[in-house]
């Protein structure tokens, strides 16, 4: 096989746009954790949305430490699950990078 041959052979498809960010639902042994990782954006939130739907799930964490930009729809989603966890008399642990710190302490739902 040549070099060309090679590398087209294991390079990722070019059709579709790269993931910059993810959101997924992690069953750890302390429970189910919502994590959220690197740029999530409103197409990401959608994604998550049509799997799983719209109801928060019923979490004991959530995992933000490294995400690098966070859309409204994200920070949304983010409160949506805490708003659930708290009305519910939940405790969620929340591990969060900076800017997530930032706009959750800047958030106010009333």
């Amino acid at each position: 096989m040549t070099s060309a041959a090679t590398s087209a052979a294991t390079s990722p498809p070019t059709d579709r746009p790269a993931v910059r960010g993810l959101i997924r639902l992690l069953n750890t042994a302390g429970g189910p954790v919502l994590c959220l990782a690197g740029e999530v954006d409103g197409a990401v939130v959608d994604a998550h949305l049509r799997r799983y739907g719209r109801e928060p799930m019923r979490i004991d964490g959530i995992d933000a430490g490294s995400v690098t930009s966070l859309s409204a729809p994200a920070l949304d989603l983010v409160l949506d699950h805490l708003d659930a966890a708290r009305q519910a008399g939940r405790d969620v642990r929340v591990r969060r990078s900076p800017l997530v710190e930032r706009l959750l302490a800047g958030a106010s739902r009333g």
